[in-house]
């Protein structure tokens, strides 16, 4: 604590003085209890939020008033308006001064799911992160949920593009929007922590401020996305929820959820179905040859007049999902660890973006079957709407380069929709520009193809379509794209390797 001018005794809080969570491991004994209660459950599967200490230690549980958090930045909840009367923004607003409502007012608003930052005014933290959560109705709740997932998404991506090394959150949903607590908790957590698994490393700490009445819930909830140790980790396994979204903790859109629901059971369903088809054209055993031989006994008979197009694509999407069912129960931690392929923001029309790091691919060293299993893992539920694909070529050398075989079968697997949905591919950083669109379009043959790629020579070209902040970057694209284009390049070892 220290002087403030008046003399008084300033009432800011240093969060470094505070328990981290992974430290309030004994003072609750919750954890005990827990194991006592669990320990007749032996699960053979992973848990989806395993025990990381590292994570632990960033995460921080304060029963008090955010506004005197010294974090690097304090969350404020508000509305469209920006003008919100609730608990949190008036002790905020009262401690930040004046100034703050003007700077909002030039701010015109917010909207839902949004995350804007203005100054901390006469606040300890020196920023604030303005974000507006979701109106609840249980009829619209997969909006809510998405809009909430944003909320807490925007408002960490934020703190790491300003390099923030702390960052203290409100409880984002208000009472009188809602939300109901409980539900809001699970997509809090899980969001944060899914970032500072895939993003995280600049961010030192994460405050969750709570209320009394609030923290019962959080002291309940978080052990299962922050485990504080093994026995931790198991206990809670049981009490994860079905629906933990994707790989980001983004909630899984609609359309997938109703047809799961539709016919319960039906990916058990389909492996069963499709372990009586495994032999079905079988060349050799490994699966590629397997999916080989399907493939070209379909085009025979098509060619023949004994199989309709109908019976083909039914044929198609069983093979397909044989390959999600075997995606979905294999661990493909190490290929998610490469981190050649993710998902970031969202472009100028809202689409979800993927990102491929072609440098990160050591083509030599993975098992390609497991990196086609990882790409259906991943993209399954992004491509049920329309999404585009960033693909980084810089400074990939020859043991990047997938081989065209390997593009060409992931192309057959894949299901209608990922080449339906797929609304542009822009390729940055190309070297020697023809022999690329040529091997392009020798691997994907495929008409409606070919308007959709774009080549970028640097990243200013990529931000018209597709703003700076929502894209996670590579440093080394960034340091790439930062040098003096040199007018005479050499060509790269890799592309006359491949041709």
């Amino acid at each position: 604590m220290g002087m403030d001018p008046l003399g008084a005794r300033s009432q800011f809080v240093d969060i470094q003085t505070l328990p981290t969570w992974q430290q309030q491991l004994d003072n609750d004994g919750e954890e005990k209890r827990l194991v006592r209660s669990h320990s007749m459950l032996s699960q053979s599967f992973p848990s989806p939020f395993p025990y990381r200490p590292d994570i632990n230690r960033k995460i921080i549980l304060f029963v008090g008033d955010i506004a005197l958090l010294n974090c690097t930045a304090v969350v404020n909840t508000s509305n469209e308006s920006l003008n919100d009367k609730n608990p949190t923004s008036d002790s905020i607003h009262q401690l930040a001064g004046p100034e703050l409502r003007d700077e909002l007012l030039k701010l015109k608003g917010c909207r839902t799911g949004e995350a804007k930052l203005t100054k901390g005014f006469n606040l300890a933290a020196r920023f604030i992160i303005h974000t507006v959560g979701p109106k609840y109705k249980a009829k619209y709740r997969t909006a809510a949920e998405s809009s909430l997932y944003s909320c807490y998404r925007n408002i960490m991506q934020l703190a790491a593009e300003q390099s923030m090394a702390s960052v203290g959150f409100c409880v984002v949903t208000t009472i009188k929007r809602g939300y109901p607590p409980e539900d809001a908790t699970h997509i809090a957590l899980r969001t944060v922590r899914r970032f500072l698994e895939n993003h995280g490393n600049s961010i030192e700490t994460v405050v969750f401020a709570v209320s009394d009445t609030e923290e019962s819930v959080f002291k309940k909830l978080l052990p299962l996305y922050y485990p504080r140790s093994e026995g931790e980790e198991k206990a809670c396994l049981p009490l994860i929820p079905a629906d933990i979204g994707n790989s980001e903790g983004e909630p899984v859109v609609p359309e997938r959820r109703i047809r799961i629901t539709e016919k319960p059971g039906s990916i058990e369903d389909e492996c069963e179905e499709d372990s009586l088809e495994l032999d079905l054209g079988q060349v050799g055993t490994h699966a590629f040859a397997r999916m080989e031989g399907d493939v070209d006994k379909q085009r025979k008979l098509i060619l023949q007049g004994q199989m309709s197009e109908a019976a083909m694509q039914k044929q198609h999407q069983r093979n397909y999902g044989r390959w999600l069912c075997r995606a979905r129960a294999e661990d493909l931690s190490d290929i998610a660890a490469l981190k050649a392929l993710y998902q970031t923001g969202v472009d100028i029309c809202g689409r979800t973006v993927m990102v491929v790091v072609g440098r990160n691919i050591p083509v030599t060293l993975i098992d390609l079957e497991k990196a086609l299993l990882y790409f259906i893992h991943v993209m399954d539920h992004i491509t049920v709407k329309e999404y585009v694909m960033v693909y980084f070529h810089t400074l990939t050398g020859e043991h990047n380069h997938l081989d065209t075989d390997f593009l060409k079968k992931l192309y057959d697997i894949v299901d209608v929709k990922y080449k339906k949905n797929l609304m542009a591919f822009y390729f940055v950083h190309p070297t020697f520009r023809s022999k690329v669109s040529t091997w392009f379009f020798t691997t994907f043959s495929v008409s409606g193809m070919k308007e959709k790629v774009r080549y970028l020579d640097n990243l200013q070209q990529l931000f018209t379509c597709i703003k700076p902040e929502q894209l996670d970057i590579p440093p080394f694209v960034l340091e790439y794209d930062a040098r003096p284009k040199r007018l005479f390049q050499k060509p790269h070892t890799g592309w006359n390797y491949l041709f």
